[in-house]
């Protein structure tokens, strides 16, 4: 551990979701104190699912927090791509032992509020750690390896950096990128929460499972045990998407973009009232997200769309490669930012470019183009899937 971060002043984080406290419990094992400055009225997540894939439990364990995410997880067996149209099983990648064996680490699914509660307890049990809510950074200026963040609220804070761990419409990339605001896709997702009494009995697989159809898809896997379905329904062409984030969902209007979904697991959107509505934006990559002794993490640095599911997974990343290069530093922050950017932006952009390509022509086709993504899936092996997925799932793998 460096001498000098013991007894500076703290590193500020922007943003308290699960890549900023995952980001502030490594900055404090690299040695600084840390203040988490977090703009809701308390720190929570909202959403619901997530998968957290063998990549996300490396990093995890690196920063000694995977047995306890472990215990929180539901450990599915497949991943499953279903045709929405036919009925028909397209592919199935296993995540059991093999798949175990040769990432290192296991494919799970788990409630965000659930890895959420535990960063956050973490948090709150260390003495360097300061967790304040209600306070939304605004701005920040640097004056000689000192920034100085201000708080919509009319607050300020001193700190030897800053991390913009603040999503997709960060306020601290706006200083940094000033590349407005994100990429709007047309893409509009809707989630919500089925108790299992609710889920058709002949859906309740302990799978995540994907049915793709032409311009919509729909996902769902158990949570906490099984006693809840995570569902995600997403199409695109949508009559609104310029706007929305996490508001109240029009029933009618999911409805209607999956008429030609298969009975059985339309009915699993006709149960439910309380959908959530979000619009999804992704940016491009760009080749740059410090300034001196401010740097981005996770949706703020780039942001991304699901359909590789890596997005809480790229911000686990983050955290770990940020903590590394920070302890390393001998407090010459700067330098650290500078190298930590550079062996991120590259993993992060390919993220950010295959998941706007495999949603178009893997989630999404429809004709003669479903018939090749058919042909093309059904074909591969087990391990043809887990080679083709190694430079996801297998990074950090030999750590």
């Amino acid at each position: 551990m460096n001498t000098h971060a013991t007894t500076s002043l703290p590193i500020i984080v922007a943003g308290g979701g699960i890549g900023g406290l995952a980001t502030t419990i490594g900055l404090s094992r690299a040695g600084y104190k840390v203040i988490a400055l977090e703009k809701a009225h308390e720190f929570g997540e909202i959403g619901a699912g997530i998968q957290l894939g063998p990549n996300a439990f490396n990093a995890l364990k690196t920063l000694g927090l995977a047995e306890k995410t472990l215990a929180n997880a539901v450990f599915i067996d497949k991943l499953i791509m279903m045709d929405a149209i036919s009925g028909e099983m397209v592919a199935q990648i296993p995540v059991d032992a093999p798949f175990r064996e040769y990432f290192k680490n296991p494919y799970a699914v788990i409630h965000r509020a659930d890895l959420h509660k535990f960063l956050l307890e973490v948090c709150r049990a260390d003495p360097k750690v300061t967790l304040l809510s209600r306070h939304e950074v605004t701005g920040f200026s640097q004056t000689n390896g000192t920034v100085e963040v201000s708080t919509g609220d009319g607050a300020s804070f001193k700190g030897v950096a800053l991390i913009g761990a603040d999503g997709v419409r960060s306020k601290v990339r706006e200083s940094i990128v000033g590349d407005g605001g994100p990429k709007i896709s047309g893409h509009v997702a809707y989630r919500a929460v089925l108790p299992i009494e609710e889920m058709p009995e002949e859906l309740r697989w302990n799978a995540a499972c994907l049915w793709a159809g032409p311009k919509y898809h729909m996902v769902h896997y158990p949570l906490r045990g099984g006693k809840l379905f995570n569902i995600v329904a997403t199409f695109h062409h949508a009559t609104r998407t310029t706007e929305g984030h996490n508001e109240p969902g029009d029933r009618d209007e999911l409805l209607s973009y999956f008429e030609h979904l298969q009975a059985k697991p339309r009915s699993i959107l006709e149960k439910s009232d309380g959908w959530r509505r979000w619009v999804l934006g992704d940016r491009d990559p760009g080749d740059n997200w410090s300034d001196g002794n401010v740097t981005l993490l996770g949706d703020a640095a780039h942001p991304t769309h699901q359909y590789f599911a890596q997005g809480a997974c790229m911000a686990l990343e983050d955290a770990v490669v940020l903590m590394r290069e920070v302890a390393a530093a001998n407090g010459d922050l700067a330098s650290a930012f500078r190298h930590y950017q550079d062996k991120r932006i590259t993993r992060t952009a390919r993220i950010v470019l295959s998941s706007r390509e495999i949603g178009r022509c893997f989630y999404h086709p429809a004709g003669v183009e479903r018939l090749v993504r058919n042909e093309i899936l059904g074909s591969k092996t087990p391990q043809d899937f887990y080679r083709s997925l190694d430079w996801i799932y297998g990074y950090g793998r030999d750590d």
